[in-house]
């Protein structure tokens, strides 16, 4: 593959990355909206909007240094897919559940995409774009971790509020 061939992947990578980052905010912030039982939940979701945020702005700092742009069309089309993604949960009678499971599904899919475009960097000699890639990687892992160890007692907690007749989806 030759240098030309793998900056291009790169660049794509990272558009696909920006408009992943994008389809995460069009996920959680409706969710954010709807909870009312779990401040704990809500807490870090806030916390990793933001990040999300400073995702987005990494990842259009590294396309702005290769004199590249992200992709408004990907950006588009991911957000609607993810709000209505998370509008889909909605009508469940377990909705925060199925929000959970779905955030930790999407926050490994932005794992394996941060690994493979920190991979495409380091063979495409964009030792300048690690710093960042790694900051998302490691924020997704953090919150993919925070996920996991959590889930137990989130269930627990909707199994209580639904035996003592809360409303208990959200």
């Amino acid at each position: 593959m030759s240098n030309t061939e793998t900056r291009d992947l790169f660049v794509t990578g990272l558009r696909n990355a920006h408009a992943m980052e994008n389809q995460a905010l069009s996920i959680m912030k409706p969710q954010l909206s709807r909870i009312e039982h779990y401040p704990e939940i809500a807490n870090k979701l806030e916390q990793h909007i933001r990040e999300t945020e400073g995702q987005i702005g990494r990842v259009e700092e590294i396309l702005a240094g290769l004199n590249e742009d992200h992709s408004a069309l990907k950006d588009m089309a991911l957000s609607f897919t993810g709000a209505m993604a998370a509008m889909g949960h909605t009508i469940a009678g377990d909705e925060i559940l199925k929000n959970s499971f779905a955030n930790y599904a999407f926050e490994n899919l932005e794992i394996a995409a941060y690994k493979s475009l920190l991979t495409i960097a380091e063979i495409g000699g964009h030792n300048a774009a690690a710093l960042n890639l790694q900051a998302n990687l490691a924020e997704e892992v953090a919150m993919a971790k925070w996920l996991d160890e959590n889930i137990i007692d989130l269930t627990k907690k909707f199994v209580s509020l639904r035996q003592a007749g809360e409303k208990a989806k959200i």
